[in-house]
């Protein structure tokens, strides 16, 4: 039976109006294990997009023999720190306690975010942050699209307000600054943004990328001309072959 148009859209802009943790799987059917990514949608800290980096997301990883679970965590007015990185912890030991269940490879699992979902996904690199602070195994890969990264003079400053509040000690903003907090412990890291990119400063990618460099963390780290902000898969702009890209990179950390 085919679906109605409403309900594929309502499937494709679902962005978690009850504001609660939830996830979304996208399983392959065939019976077998496969590895999986664990997708970190963005929007701010303030809402999810998931209808540009998260379904799409999933259902390519699905097309290339990968399955993919869309972290819902808490946005807005319940953003404030430590619930988004709480939620994405959560999600991640969810999917390990079900593995067996789901058919779920999980050696060298991604974990995979843009613009604020990438502040989330990289925040699960540190130590303070994220898989050493809730004791949980550590990817094989982190894929960062056009991500927020320092709380600081470059930072996006909704992604900021809602994550540490209107005003935040340096304390904080050094705390949640992803740059700040590499270490050697830091997961490979496949990052790419774009030189054109208006809504989060390019240089937030690039302070991350000199700081994996410093601490010799295997990266690939890709910055397109006249890409902008947003763009997702990027079929058609200069940025398209990311995806695949990405997922190579993440294959070589397995």
């Amino acid at each position: 039976m085919k679906r109605s148009i409403a309900s594929r859209v309502r499937e494709y802009f679902d962005t978690n109006r009850e504001n609660v943790f939830q996830l979304k799987p996208y399983l392959l059917k065939d019976g077998k294990k496969h590895p999986v990514a664990i997708i970190c949608p963005g929007g701010g800290y303030r809402r999810i997009c998931g209808f540009i980096e998260g379904h799409p997301y999933a259902k390519k990883l699905n097309a290339m023999g990968y399955h993919a679970i869309v972290v819902y965590y808490r946005v807005n007015v319940l953003a404030r720190y430590p619930a988004p990185q709480d939620d994405l912890a959560r999600a991640v030991r969810v999917v390990h306690a079900h593995a067996e269940q789901w058919n779920l490879d999980m050696t060298g699992y991604s974990v995979w975010g843009s613009s604020a979902g990438g502040h989330l996904a990289a925040s699960f690199g540190t130590e303070n942050m994220g898989y050493l602070h809730y004791d949980l195994p550590k990817p094989g890969a982190l894929i960062l699209t056009y991500p927020v990264v320092t709380m600081g003079e470059k930072a996006h400053e909704g992604s900021r307000n809602f994550l540490l509040g209107t005003n935040p000690s340096e304390e904080e903003i050094a705390f949640a600054s992803i740059e700040q907090q590499v270490t050697e412990n830091y997961p490979p890291t496949f990052l790419w943004w774009g030189d054109s990119d208006t809504c989060v400063d390019p240089d937030n990618s690039r302070m991350l990328r000199s700081a994996l460099e410093e601490k010799n963390i295997p990266c690939q780290c890709v910055e397109y001309a006249g890409v902008e902000h947003g763009t997702g898969i990027g079929k058609g702009l200069p940025c398209e072959g990311w995806f695949e890209k990405a997922v190579a990179f993440w294959e070589k950390q397995r």
